[in-house]
């Protein structure tokens, strides 16, 4: 059985795993979402939000990788990291907000990064 999850963690981080993922979706942040809008490639120290698709498995390895850090369940009702939160202020994601209010927020970039529950 696979599921879904909000990861902040960086192109290399997420090339390094990818393999055991079914789906995933990224979206990179800051200013270097900005440089790679405008044309420059994207490194491997590229800062992304990507949401996961995979096995449990997959999930509990991410877990452990401190490379990744796990956003909130997006109907959680609880608020991201402080971390997370700057990361993606440029997308008017304010202090308090949660996942999901990342996700809508993010998805005017990224659809595919929307929350959906099937």
């Amino acid at each position: 059985m696979t599921g879904k999850r909000y990861y902040l963690t960086t192109l290399d981080a997420w090339h390094r795993r990818a393999a055991r993922f079914v789906n995933s979706h990224w979206l990179a942040l800051s200013a270097a979402a900005a440089s790679v809008a405008t044309g420059d490639v994207a490194t491997d120290a590229t800062p992304i939000l990507v949401l996961i698709e995979a096995d449990e498995g997959a999930h509990l390895a991410l877990e452990d990788d401190a490379a990744f850090e796990a956003l909130p369940h997006p109907l959680a009702h609880k608020p991201i990291s402080e971390a997370a939160q700057t990361a993606l202020a440029s997308y008017g994601i304010a202090p308090g907000a949660t996942t999901f209010d990342a996700a809508e927020a993010v998805a005017r970039v990224h659809p595919l990064l929307r929350h959906r529950v099937f």
